[in-house]
């Protein structure tokens, strides 16, 4: 699916219900080189009940006497909003996504805008209704699994592959692991899914975020494996191409202090530019799991290897002897692998003191 790392600058609700702010934005992600800049699209009222309870980052972050219906119905952007959101990418060229958090919304971007790729947040894995339609689609899916065991993840990918397979029956935890287990279902998967390990915490502490469970992700799933991160700094996402990501998520922000509940665990746009060059870097040091000498190192061999070496004068026909042998640079002679075997050899030649013994 993917042939190099694939960076989505997550803006989620950063743009404040700001359709200016949201194509600052998009321009920020499109200057740092990253792939693909994210939204999220939900009606408050589909969303969430008018007495939901804030999280606790979200109250530190907010008006703590704002409930979560009021910050939700604050950052809500219409569909037209959206068309021109869509719209400023393609003329900065990067990609638009947004996460669906209603069905409503999922056919929004599926079919109204057409959006190549559905990301499904960590907060739907169980929504069984919303997995199902995003497979219906046909389109790829991003699965955030934060908060999840790997029995969760797998009745979610059960749901996809029920939905992408496009069984005639009835959906049922029956029919999705049946669908699962199908041999077509498990081809879907793997053509559309990508899994994105996470930690649903705002920022998350480093102690948590469990890199190596990416690992068991890619094993237990055999799909591709990637990261939303939510982190302070870059640090994290750049390990975690190290070990094989191919998808970093990562929220951005205009500015850190700006009101809101995601701005204070965001990168500022120079720190997005930073970790989208380094994460290139990165990638392209993985290389291959052959170990050769790169080509740029091979002029060097000789030049930093060492040879066998003359200590002192050394006469045609003379004994080599611990005394007037001895290992030095260049290494354009006879290998200090093979000390031990010249000594007791004769001279072939005369040597001065400081030339490189060779096989002539």
């Amino acid at each position: 699916m993917i042939n190099r790392v694939f960076i989505i600058a997550e803006a989620g609700v950063n743009h404040n219900g700001s359709i200016d702010m949201a194509t600052k934005l998009i321009d920020v992600a499109a200057k740092a080189g990253a792939d693909a800049v994210k939204f999220q699209t939900f009606k408050a009222d589909n969303l969430v009940s008018k007495k939901a309870p804030k999280a606790e980052y979200q109250t530190k972050t907010t008006d703590a006497s704002e409930s979560q219906y009021e910050m939700i119905k604050r950052l809500e952007l219409d569909e037209k909003a959206h068309e021109k959101l869509l719209e400023h990418c393609k003329r900065h060229d990067i990609e638009f996504l947004s996460t669906p958090f209603d069905l409503k919304s999922a056919d929004m971007l599926a079919s109204d805008l057409n959006i190549k790729k559905i990301k499904i947040s960590s907060g739907d894995i169980t929504n069984a209704p919303l997995l199902l339609q995003a497979a219906k689609t046909g389109k790829p899916v991003i699965l955030s699994t934060g908060m999840s065991r790997l029995s969760d993840i797998e009745m979610a990918l059960g749901v996809l592959a029920f939905g992408y397979i496009s069984i005639d029956k009835k959906p049922s935890i029956k029919s999705f692991k049946k669908a699962y287990m199908s041999e077509e279902g498990q081809k879907a998967l793997k053509n559309n899914v990508i899994l994105l390990h996470c930690t649903t915490e705002y920022p998350a502490p480093y102690e948590e975020v469990n890199l190596k469970a990416m690992d068991t992700l890619r094993t237990a799933f055999d799909l591709p494996v990637g990261l939303s991160d939510h982190t302070t700094g870059i640090a994290v996402p750049i390990a975690a191409v190290a070990r094989g990501a191919v998808v970093i998520e990562k929220h951005f922000t205009l500015d850190k202090n700006l009101p809101g509940p995601d701005h204070e665990a965001s990168l500022e746009p120079e720190e997005l530019e930073q970790m989208v060059k380094s994460i290139r870097h990165v990638e392209k040091s993985l290389g291959s799991h052959l170990k050769t000498p790169a080509p740029s190192e091979v002029k060097n061999i000789k030049v930093v290897r060492k040879s066998l070496v003359a200590s002192r004068d050394i006469k045609k026909g003379e004994i080599f002897t611990e005394e007037n042998l001895t290992v030095k640079r260049p290494g354009n002679g006879v290998s200090p692998m093979y000390y031990w075997d010249w000594l007791g050899k004769a001279a072939t030649k005369d040597y001065c003191k400081d030339e490189v013994i060779t096989y002539e």
